[in-house]
């Protein structure tokens, strides 16, 4: 069965599976700015994969020309996109859409839960390693891997065509009964994980190998594991133990997405990753300052670096 499916974010992530939705055969459209159309219109969309290497010429949409509704959206925009995405995508929200979001965090499922409703909005998460270069995705691995289930924990059939349209693309896809609690655990690790990395200023290696630097890790661990047990959604010991563990690798080389962003001069998830989860923390009475700090850093990184008018101009 092909469905009607939008792509919401056609950088890395949604150009990489909105391109093998196509070519498995489903009703792909992206939609774009503007200006980004103009580019993915001159230029296509091309990936390169140890999977095998794809050219597409995109179906696209922009969000003023959006007047039919879809069977499925998937949205993968950035944390600081979410507002402007879910006004462009608004309109292809029908009775029986269903919105799958990968993105970092909860905010956004609060977000989408108050706009669209619950029943209309699936949990989800994906592990890729994919980069835009110019029009090309360049899928670093062989992974591609997706986690998705119902809020309420049911496995309904409104669910079984979206879960088989991944699969058809070849997308290992695994059905969850307990999504949010998977979703509040990976979010826990990577909020540990960012903040370290951002906060002390290298990677796992350089920062397990510092005096006090695993000490410090793990007490950034505790405060993300503490406000979700506030939360209702305290890690497994599994999950704990293991990411203390990764914390304490000496010689890792790992980072995390917001480190490399904060590098690279570009913005970063600070609301959705790492201040939402210390507001949360305060709604429940708990301070978290190791947390704060972080998030603290990289609010003073955005408004000293950042050049874009959508953000704040550096100090004269």
């Amino acid at each position: 069965m092909s469905l009607k499916i939008l792509i919401v974010g056609a950088g890395a992530v949604g150009g990489y599976f909105g391109a093998r939705l196509a070519a498995s055969g489903q009703g792909v459209s992206f939609l774009v700015r503007p200006a980004r159309a103009k580019k993915l219109k001159a230029l296509g969309l091309e990936v390169e994969s140890p999977l095998g290497n794809l050219e597409l010429a995109p179906d696209l949409v922009t969000a003023d020309r959006l007047t039919e509704s879809y069977d499925l959206i998937f949205l993968s925009v950035k944390g600081y996109g979410l507002d402007a995405a879910t006004e462009d995508f608004a309109p292809a929200v029908g009775p029986d859409t269903l919105i799958l979001p990968v993105l970092n965090g909860m905010r956004h499922m609060d977000r989408l839960e108050a706009l669209f409703g619950r029943h209309r909005v699936l949990g989800g998460a994906c592990r890729i390693v994919v980069q835009l270069k110019g029009n090309v995705i360049q899928q670093q691995t062989p992974l591609q891997t997706l986690i998705v289930g119902q809020l309420d924990g049911q496995v309904s059939s409104r669910l079984q065509p979206a879960v088989d349209a991944m699969r058809s693309a070849g997308f290992e896809t695994t059905v969850f009964t307990h999504i949010v609690q998977d979703l509040w655990e990976k979010w826990v690790q990577l909020a540990a994980v960012g903040a370290a990395t951002c906060l002390l200023g290298g990677p796992v290696g350089a920062i397990a190998e510092a005096p006090g630097g695993v000490e410090t890790a793990h007490a950034i661990l505790k405060e993300a594991a503490d406000i979700a047990g506030a939360a209702g959604f305290p890690p497994s010991k599994a999950l704990f133990e293991s990411t203390a563990a990764l914390l304490a690798q000496r010689g890792s080389a790992m980072t995390s997405s917001m480190y490399r962003d904060l590098i690279d001069g570009a913005d970063v998830e600070v609301e959705a990753i790492l201040q939402d989860l210390v507001d949360r923390g305060h709604r429940h009475g708990l301070a978290a300052p190791l947390l704060q700090a972080a998030a603290t850093r990289l609010f003073v990184y955005r408004g000293l670096t950042l050049k874009s008018t959508e953000r704040a101009q550096p100090s004269p």
